[in-house]
C-alpha cells in the first residue's frame, strides 16, 4: 500500500457567500417599520498550513476534492447569516503550490506558513444595509458571491540540510541508519528504498537533517526509473554527498563512472551547481572495497572532492563524516541572509485607473466589460427583481461604465457582455441620461426596464392619471 506521496492534484472550492434578506419590519402599531433584512454570511476559505507533524500528501491522494462550508443567508429582524467555517488543510514543510500550468503560486517553508488556496465568497447585503435617503425601503437584497474554485498541484520538496545521492544499493539507507536514529528499510537488492528517508544527526553543537534520494540511475532526469520522482527532494539541501559503492558486484560499473553518471543527471535536472559536494567511499569493510577505495581516492581528490571512507556495517569513518557535514551545514546557515520582518507593501492605484476595461469583441460582436467590481456586482444581482436590476444600473453608471461604452463607440441596441466569455451576462445596451431612485416608480419596478411607449400612449396615460387625481380630489378633498 502507498504510504508516501509527494505530488498530488487537489481540487479546492471555497464556500459561497450567503444571500442577503429582503424583509420589512412588521409589528403591531408600527405599519411603517422599515426594511430589516440581514446580511448573508461570508463563505469559508480553503487554507493550506504547514504542520511539522505531517510528512506526506497521502491524505490528499485519497481525497483530492476539498470544499469549505457556505455562509448562511440573512434573515428578517436584522439577523445576519452565520459565516462559513474555514477549511484548514495541513501540509508538510517544504510543500510547493503550483497551478495546472506549472506556475509556482506559493512555497510553504516553516511551521505555520499559510496560503489561501480558495477565497470564500462575500455575503450579500440585506435590504436594511441597502437603505439610503434616496432609497428608503429597498424591495431587494444582494446575492452572495460564489467562492473561488481552483485546481492546484502540491509538490513536496524535502527540507533537509544534507542529501545522499548515488546508485541503488550504494548504501545510502545504511549510512542514514547509523548516522541518525532513522530506521529505513535495508536490503541487498536494487530499489529497496522507494521513498526518501529522513534522519536527524547531532554533531557537537550542530543538529542537521539528512535525507537519501532513491533510485538515481542513468536517464533519471528524463523520467527513467524512480529518480525523476525524487530529484526534487535535493533542491533545498545545503550539501550533496555522493555515496559510491566500492564493492559493487556489477562488472560494467566502477565508483568513478558512477559519480560521473550521477553528476550528469544532476546537471540535466539543473539548479544544483552551487551546492558543495562530498564523496563517501562506502563498504570499505570488504577487502576488495578497501583496495578499490585506495586506488580511486587520489583521482577524486585531484578533481577537488573532499573524500571520506566509511563503512556502515563496521561503523568506521562515521564520526569524521558527520562532523565534516556539520561544518558545511553551519557555514551554509551562516551565509544565508537573515529573515527580515514582514513588510507591508502599499501599492496605491493610479489616478487614471477606473477598475474596469471596455473592449470590442469582434468575434461575438459585443462590447465586453471586464473588471473586479462589475463582475462581482453581476453575480450579486437577482435578475428576477426589477428593482435589483435598476440598482445594478445605478452602480455601473456611477462607476463610469456607461461613459466608457459611449467613448468606445457603443450605440443604443448594441450588445454588451459583462464578465469572461464563458460566463458573461449579455444584454442590449440602452443608454440612459439619468439613474437613481428618481427613476423608480412603485417599489419593485424600474422604468428603465420597460419598453418605450409611443407618444400617443404616453399622452393617454397622462390624461388617465389626471382624471384619477381630479376624481380623488372631489371625493376626499385636498390632502
Amino acid at each position: 500500500m502507498t504510504t508516501f506521496v509527494d505530488r498530488v492534484e487537489l481540487h479546492v472550492a471555497a464556500g459561497n457567500g450567503g444571500h442577503g434578506c429582503a424583509s420589512v419590519h412588521r409589528e403591531k402599531f408600527k405599519p411603517l417599520g422599515g426594511p430589516d433584512g440581514g446580511n448573508g454570511g461570508r463563505g469559508g476559505d480553503v487554507t493550506l498550513v504547514v504542520d511539522q507533524s505531517v510528512t506526506t500528501l497521502l491524505d490528499y491522494h485519497h481525497s483530492p476534492h476539498r470544499k469549505a462550508t457556505n455562509g448562511q443567508p440573512g434573515a428578517g429582524d436584522n439577523r445576519s447569516g452565520k459565516d462559513g467555517q474555514d477549511l484548514i488543510l495541513p501540509v508538510p514543510d517544504g510543500t510547493v503550490v503550483l497551478d495546472k500550468q506549472g506556475n509556482v503560486l506559493a512555497d510553504l517553508v516553516g511551521e505555520g506558513t499559510t496560503y489561501i488556496a480558495g477565497q470564500g465568497g462575500r455575503g450579500g447585503l440585506g435590504n436594511a444595509a441597502l437603505a439610503s435617503a434616496r432609497r428608503k425601503a429597498p424591495g431587494f437584497a444582494l446575492l452572495g458571491v460564489p467562492g473561488e474554485a481552483a485546481d492546484i498541484v502540491l509538490e513536496l520538496k524535502t527540507v533537509a540540510d544534507v542529501a545522499l545521492v548515488g546508485y541503488p544499493s550504494a548504501g545510502k539507507s545504511s549510512l542514514i541508519s547509523v548516522l541518525s536514529a532513522a530506521k529505513p528499510k535495508i536490503a541487498d537488492y536494487p530499489f529497496t528504498t522507494l521513498v526518501p528517508n529522513l534522519g536527524v544527526v547531532t554533531a557537537g553543537s550542530t543538529v542537521y537533517t539528512i535525507a537519501d534520494v532513491p533510485g538515481l540511475i542513468p536517464g533519471a532526469s528524463q523520467g527513467k526509473g524512480l529518480g525523476l520522482e525524487f530529484l526534487r527532494h535535493v533542491e533545498r539541501c545545503s550539501v550533496l554527498v555522493h555515496v559510491l559503492d566500492t564493492a559493487t558486484l556489477e562488472s560494467d560499473r566502477d565508483p568513478v563512472s558512477d559519480l560521473d553518471i550521477i553528476e550528469e543527471e544532476l546537471k540535466q535536472y539543473g539548479g544544483l551547481d552551487d551546492r558543495p559536494r562530498i564523496v563517501v567511499l562506502n563498504k570499505i569493510d570488504i577487502p576488495d572495497g578497501q583496495d578499490l577505495a585506495d586506488m580511486i581516492r587520489p583521482e577524486l581528490e585531484e578533481r577537488g572532492y573532499q573524500v571520506f571512507e566509511a563503512s556502515a556495517v563496521a561503523r568506521t569513518g562515521l564520526k569524521e563524516l558527520s562532523f565534516a557535514l556539520a561544518g558545511i551545514v553551519a557555514e551554509a546557515r551562516a551565509a544565508k541572509p537573515k529573515e527580515e520582518a514582514t513588510r507591508i507593501v502599499i501599492r496605491p492605484k493610479a489616478v487614471d485607473d477606473t477598475g474596469f476595461t471596455v473592449t470590442f469583441d469582434e468575434a461575438n460582436e459585443v462590447y465586453r466589460v471586464r473588471g473586479e467590481k462589475p463582475e462581482r456586482w453581476i453575480r450579486q444581482t437577482d435578475f428576477n427583481n426589477d428593482e435589483a436590476v435598476g440598482y445594478l444600473a445605478d452602480r455601473l453608471n456611477r462607476l463610469g461604465v456607461e461613459d466608457a461604452l459611449m467613448k468606445a463607440g457603443a450605440r443604443s441596441g448594441d450588445g454588451v457582455a459583462i464578465g469572461p466569455e464563458e460566463n458573461a451576462v449579455v444584454f442590449d445596451w440602452e443608454p440612459t441620461m439619468m439613474a437613481g431612485a428618481e427613476m423608480l416608480g412603485r417599489r419593485g419596478e424600474d422604468h428603465r426596464l420597460e419598453a418605450p411607449r409611443p407618444a400617443a400612449q404616453r399622452r393617454r396615460d397622462r390624461d388617465v392619471e389626471r382624471d384619477e387625481a381630479e376624481q380623488e380630489f372631489k371625493e376626499f378633498g385636498p390632502f
